[in-house]
């Protein structure tokens, strides 16, 4: 036991000698884990609608229903800012539009067939296009009220209804009103139909990120075993372990388990960081979670352990163990969720321990899912550790 200890503390000192290590560590996987989830708990509504700056010169009935009509858009919201807000925003391309309700903006002058709004548009921006649509429509909501209560007006003036102008404005002031209040009521064109299907898991791509993002900077380092070989190999720090009562299978043992420990500590530092901060849903199977991080970073090791035994420089170790990490993280669901890969991939990458310990981690924080759940993905990651221990032990030589 005291020789299994010397070498784990020896490995931890060996590792963290530099403090940039717990840049890798700890630093950038929770700022690459804050960034990809979006920095947010869930629960929070997003707005999806695009941002149009208004700014209201009018002031007038009219002006405002056209901005209680942008209000109620489900593609646009106003932003009500003064003229040099908006003009300073536009010309810094911080907004996509802006709409300028020009003083004069009235029931009269849309009746005379002279008003006028300014529209400004970013070029070859869609956010702008989606803007122009809804202000076209806001507007001709707006006018087709006041078009209405014009044509109401006239046929009323045809028959000699009115016997002033002051009966005049009063019809066309009922008339608008009747009008906007039958435009309120008028059903849907088009009625949207939701699914009755219940779905007791809502999807969270944030656990996704989160998740991904633990079995990237976790694996990376576990496969740098081999590069923990390379460098004590080159150094003949293995062949003066000859010289001790210290056999290659104790040796092996306490560099994988301090490998493997540290690689639990720095994904309970991760989990935490998703309970605490992001509100993620890790704690709700202890036991479940703690068996799959466990059987992933046996996985990991294992792999590690396999190539040090074919690898021969340090600096061969290091970059294949971070290429062979991120393309296993690619391809393994760690960075796109592995529904949007062709079928033929979603089998293929089957082969790769990263693709088990992400299906395991998401059925836990995603699913709902138990110790029972994801035994069988614990499973598949201790056959993973098995083979590539047996390949490791196997082929290890201490030149």
């Amino acid at each position: 036991m005291k020789k299994l200890l010397a070498i784990i503390w020896k490995d931890t000192i060996t590792r963290f000698a530099s403090s940039s290590e717990l840049l890798f560590f700890i630093i950038l996987p929770i700022i690459f884990t804050f960034l990809l989830t979006g920095g947010t708990p869930s629960g929070n509504p997003v707005n999806n609608r695009v941002r149009l700056v208004v700014v209201d010169m009018a002031n007038t009935a009219t002006s405002q229903a056209i901005i209680a009509e942008l209000e109620k858009s489900t593609a646009v919201y106003p932003n009500l800012l003064s003229l040099e807000e908006a003009e300073g925003q536009f010309d810094a391309r911080r907004a996509a539009a802006v709409l300028i309700l020009p003083k004069g903006l009235d029931v009269e002058s849309i009746r005379a067939g002279s008003a006028q709004v300014e529209f400004r548009q970013q070029p070859n921006d869609m956010d702008a296009a989606i803007a122009r649509r809804a202000v076209q429509t806001a507007i001709r909501r707006v006018s087709s009220s006041i078009s209405a209560a014009n044509m109401a007006l006239e046929e009323a003036r045809a028959r000699g209804t009115f016997e002033s102008s002051e009966d005049e404005k009063a019809y066309f002031n009922e008339a608008l009103e009747l009008a906007q209040s039958l435009q309120e009521d008028a059903p849907e064109r088009v009625t949207v139909i939701e699914g009755s299907t219940p779905d007791d898991i809502a999807y969270d791509p944030r656990a996704n990120s989160s998740a991904g993002q633990l079995i990237t900077w976790v694996f990376i380092p576990l496969f740098g075993i081999s590069a923990l070989f390379a460098y004590e190999r080159q150094q003949g720090t293995l062949r003066r372990i000859l010289t001790t009562p210290t056999s290659k299978a104790v040796f092996l043992l306490g560099t994988i388990t301090g490998q493997v420990a540290m690689a639990l500590v720095q994904m309970t530092l991760l989990v935490l960081f998703g309970m605490f901060v992001l509100g993620l849903n890790w704690g709700r199977e202890p036991l479940a979670l703690f068996t799959l991080l466990t059987c992933a970073a046996l996985a990991a090791g294992a792999v590690g352990t396999a190539m040090g035994a074919f690898i021969k420089t340090e600096g061969q170790a290091s970059g294949l163990s971070i290429m062979a990490g991120m393309v296993m993280a690619l391809l393994g669901g760690c960075w796109y969720p592995l529904e949007l890969f062709p079928a033929a991939a979603q089998t293929i990458v089957k082969i790769l321990p990263t693709t088990w310990a992400m299906q395991g981690l998401l059925d836990l924080v995603l699913r709902g899912g138990g110790l029972v759940d994801i035994l069988p993905e614990a499973g598949v990651l201790l056959g993973f550790a098995a083979v590539f221990f047996a390949v490791g032990v196997a082929r290890f030589r201490y030149e």
